[in-house]
């Protein structure tokens, strides 16, 4: 007699079954079963949610972001600066070669409004300015020759020695000297500066739709030469005044000429290349863009030195200058329409009003008083039954439980 085969464990064997019966399934064929519903207030929720599925994509998908279209952003751009006028100070008059920097005309350039001037430094020794770190002293003990502070003026020669006024007393430095604290002269260039005028030609182009254009009126008859920059009359006059420029950002021109900053001119092109290239304008905008409220990095300033020799002796005159910067920055996109992007936005939105009979379904399955018969006649799975020559057919439904009290003629038409 053969020994009886072992029976596998219970968990070998219910893996098995599960086995089965994903294999199974994933040969299942799944169609949808249309169903009406008269319910009013379930027909109220469906439709209100296809409307508001619809608005949005017709008001803000199509019209307002104009998702039909084909985009391009940021355009390639040249800027050309020019400024004009001329200020003066307490001891001389300033033209532009004087006060612009850098002069070629960039997108990125200074207009100095206010300079403190150390003439006449020579190479030698000089007190160290009271400014940096350690530089006081009392005798030749507190100064260690050859130190070099980087934050100082020079090497250290180990003497201790009068400053340039008052009693107090600074370690003696080998550098160029009188250093900038001990001789300095501040200078103010901003009386007229603010009715300097700056020229901004700017053009752009977008590689992707060939399509270019200038911020200037194609005109031969010296309108330049006439006309100031206005949103509404002058919109192709790019020629504006420093202190307008200030103003539009917010600022205060007296304030800002004295401690310096650094001001944004916006230039945004959008253009809908689907209308007329009249309708494709530039947008300006004005703002400061340096931390004006942070103390340890407030303002702008730079310094800078001219050199010259007198009796054979190189000598400079250094000038620390504070100022008004301008970053032009051009950004902007242009929109074209194509049909791929109108396609795939088209079956989006159809595919979207779905989530109405999603919602729908979800609340007959859940708080519906009639959700079982509902779910009864919308899940039904048919079994493939061999032909065998008797019996209803090659399908069949699975029995249920149900099905007595679904022969009522009320059925779904109580839902």
């Amino acid at each position: 007699m053969a020994a009886a085969e072992p029976k596998p464990p219970a968990g070998v064997a219910a893996a098995r079954r599960l086995a089965r019966g994903c294999w199974s399934a994933f040969w299942d064929y799944e169609t949808p079963k249309v169903i009406v519903v008269k319910n009013r207030r379930l027909g109220v929720v469906y439709r209100l949610v296809q409307l508001l599925i619809l608005l949005y994509f017709v008001w803000y998908v199509f019209i307002v972001q104009k998702s039909y279209q084909d985009r391009e952003t940021g355009p390639e751009s040249s800027v050309i600066t020019k400024v004009k006028g001329i200020t003066s100070s307490e001891h001389k008059v300033w033209d532009v070669e004087e006060y612009v920097k850098p002069p070629e005309g960039g997108s990125v350039f200074s207009i100095i409004t206010r300079i403190e001037v150390t003439p006449s430094q020579t190479p030698g020794t000089c007190p160290e300015s009271v400014r940096v770190s350690n530089a006081t002293c009392d005798s030749d003990e507190d100064c260690v020759a050859g130190e070099l502070d980087m934050l100082g003026n020079g090497v250290r020669t180990g003497r201790c020695v009068p400053y340039y006024h008052g009693a107090s007393k600074t370690c003696e430095v080998s550098g160029w000297c009188p250093v900038e604290d001990g001789a300095s002269v501040s200078q103010f260039l901003g009386k007229m500066a603010p009715n300097f005028t700056i020229l901004i030609k700017n053009s752009i182009h977008y590689p992707k739709f060939q399509f270019s254009k200038g911020n200037i009126e194609n005109r031969k008859d010296g309108y330049l030469k006439r006309c100031m920059f206005d949103e509404v009359l002058h919109l192709y006059c790019p020629i504006f005044r420093l202190g307008f420029i200030v103003e539009r950002a917010g600022e205060n021109f007296t304030e800002l000429a004295h401690t310096g900053g650094v001001i944004g001119v916006i230039i945004n092109w959008d253009c809908d290349l689907d209308l007329p290239a009249s309708n494709c304008n530039p947008k300006y905008s004005f703002r400061r863009l340096d931390p004006k409220h942070i103390p340890a990095s407030s303002g702008y300033n730079f310094r800078f030195a001219k050199y010259y020799k007198i009796n054979g002796n190189t000598t400079r005159t250094l000038i620390k200058a504070y100022g008004i910067r301008i970053d032009v920055i051009v950004h902007g996109q242009a929109g074209k329409f194509s049909l791929i992007p109108t396609i795939i936005n088209l079956a989006t939105a159809l595919t979207s009003i779905g989530v109405g009979s999603f919602l729908c379904d979800w609340i007959l399955l859940t708080f519906m008083n009639k959700n079982k018969v509902y779910s009864h006649k919308k899940f039904d799975k048919m079994v493939d039954i061999p032909d065998r020559g008797a019996g209803p057919g090659p399908w069949a439904s699975e029995p249920s439980q149900q099905d007595s009290a679904l022969t009522d003629p009320r059925g779904l038409a109580q839902l």
